[in-house]
């Protein structure tokens, strides 16, 4: 079935959207055969704030004043029209306990900080997932209608499906990648990362809330892990970057950053990969 289109006039607040998602979680069930919202949000005539964009790039170690996008940002910007769809009725996951599990993608060209873009976020599909059901949110990017960047971003909701869950060993048995450097992440990432992305999840700011989905301390985005690996491991103007998000990374806490080649990952003490990927040129 062929999306519809509907064109926003302005991207949506982000606070109201993830209140109407945490009152609706308790009332969904997620399956993958449940119908999911089939509208294409569209945004025209995007322009970047520059000021965000400058805290988005010191948070995540991007160099600053350069008049290009990194190449993790359009994401922030299709994530408030992305957590429209999610938020709604019509979306199957409940929002709250939802897992961002992976991301891949694609950029064509360099972007330009002060370019003007159309913005296009929709629900690809369901599948079913070892742990749950899992949901393929996709972001596309334009500029003077030629695509210049796109992604595709997979969310976990986790609940019994009366298979056996399985065991991630035999994909994490790999040789560990060479250390490059170690990380000492402050307890406040969190909050500086949600202030300049405006992804403000509870579980990511405060011990106290995070602990109300069942951890020990707050927890780091996972787009700023992706992020703070890319800003160190570099991107061609054009490229393909994968990036999948194995176990969450505590905070505050201590992390090496690996890389070799076109691969990187980040590792904790005890040797646990909490996120790895790679980037191959377009």
């Amino acid at each position: 079935m062929t999306a519809t289109a509907l064109v926003l006039t302005e991207a949506p607040s982000l606070a109201p959207l993830l209140a109407r998602g945490a009152l609706l979680s308790p009332f969904k069930r997620p399956s993958p055969e449940a119908g999911f919202p089939r509208a294409r949000l569209v945004l025209p005539g995007l322009r970047v704030d520059l000021a965000r964009l400058a805290a988005y790039e010191r948070v995540c170690g991007f160099p600053t004043g350069e008049d290009a996008l990194p190449v993790t940002y359009p994401h922030v910007l299709g994530f408030p029209l992305a957590m429209r769809l999610m938020s709604g009725r019509d979306f199957p996951l409940p929002l709250l306990g939802l897992v961002h599990t992976s991301i891949t993608i694609t950029r064509h060209a360099r972007m330009p900080a002060t370019g003007a873009y159309e913005l296009a976020v929709r629900v690809a599909g369901l599948a079913a997932h070892r742990r749950g059901t899992q949901a393929t949110v996709v972001t596309e990017v334009r500029a003077g209608g030629d695509p210049v960047w796109e992604s595709s971003s997979t969310y976990l909701a986790r609940h019994g499906t009366g298979r056996p869950a399985g065991t991630r060993a035999a994909e994490e048995a790999h040789r560990p990648l060479s250390a490059v450097a170690e990380w000492r992440l402050a307890g406040d990432v969190g909050r500086r990362y949600g202030a300049a992305s405006g992804d403000r999840n509870p579980i990511h700011l405060h011990p106290l809330t995070a602990r109300l989905f069942g951890f020990p301390r707050a927890i780091a985005h996972g787009m700023w892990t992706a992020a703070r690996c890319l800003a160190a491991h570099g991107t061609p103007d054009s490229c393909h970057v994968r990036a999948d998000f194995r176990a969450p990374v505590l905070l505050p806490g201590t992390v090496t950053y690996a890389a070799e080649d076109t691969r990187f990952e980040l590792r904790g003490g005890d040797d646990r990969v909490h996120v790895s990927g790679e980037v191959l040129p377009g």
